[in-house]
């Protein structure tokens, strides 16, 4: 591991439940990056950064400008930035890689850091059940689709996806998720599955929207949360990995 500390993050949404409250929380992950750089080795932003993201050839969604700089400011710096792909932002293609030198993730990526193996996901479509979301992820991500969309003016596009992605969600995402049970728990399903065919001293996943830690076997399972309500984000040190939320020391 590089010197320093691993940071971990999801599911910012940015861009909902309106753009007042979508730039108040820009402000406050922003500030959360400049306290973080001081001591990063990486940052790991694990998905949903955008509530919805579409790469025209010759366009991308307006706005976001504080966090895409602060981003390019951190990879200039030297500082690694991966970026995972998440259900909310998986057209993105290569232009926050081109104009950033962020790194994208479209797939689970398995990393060790200081002898300590790690499984790290957005979490999407990963456990038994939710076939009908398995299904529209297919859908979403095949390439014909994804030029058919192309087609259509940005205007046009952008509003209707944005439309979209605001109804699925209902209040914009503002209730907090509630524990479900281990049993309907898709992402501890798989923890539970995978640790049978092979050990890894953690999973990090986003996509759940509720900060987790917990211990499965001789491993453990840490859901990142979000940025609407809980402004949290997980950190390795080289020895542990701890949930933590942020809070900016002006607050």
């Amino acid at each position: 591991m590089n010197k320093g500390k691993i940071y971990f993050a999801s599911d910012f949404h940015l861009g909902v439940p309106t753009r007042e409250k979508s730039l108040d929380r820009e402000k406050l992950i922003v500030q959360w990056l400049d306290e973080i750089r001081k001591d990063a080795a990486e940052i790991y932003l694990m998905g949903d950064m955008f509530d919805f993201w579409f790469e025209y050839k010759n366009a991308v969604p307006k706005g976001f400008t504080r966090l895409l700089g602060k981003l390019a400011e951190i990879c200039d710096s030297g500082i690694p930035v991966y970026l995972f792909t998440g259900n909310h932002d998986m057209w993105m293609f290569d232009y926050l890689q081109d104009e950033l030198g962020v790194i994208i993730y479209r797939k689970p990526v398995v990393k060790e850091f200081n002898g300590k193996k790690f499984f790290l996901a957005h979490g999407d479509g990963l456990g038994p059940g939710d076939r009908g979301y398995k299904f529209i992820k297919k859908v979403f991500a095949n390439p014909f689709l994804q030029w058919m969309f192309a087609r259509i003016h940005p205007n046009t596009g952008i509003g209707i996806a944005n439309f979209w992605s605001g109804q699925s969600r209902g209040s914009g995402g503002i209730e907090k998720d509630k524990w479900k049970g281990d049993e309907n728990e898709y992402l501890v399903q798989f923890v539970k599955k995978t640790l049978l065919k092979e050990h890894y001293d953690y999973f990090i996943f986003g996509h759940r929207h509720l900060p987790l830690e917990m211990k499965i076997a001789d491993s453990v399972y840490i859901n990142l949360g979000e940025w609407i309500n809980y402004s949290s984000y997980a950190v390795f040190d080289g020895d542990k990995v701890e949930l933590k939320s942020f809070k900016p020391m002006h607050a």
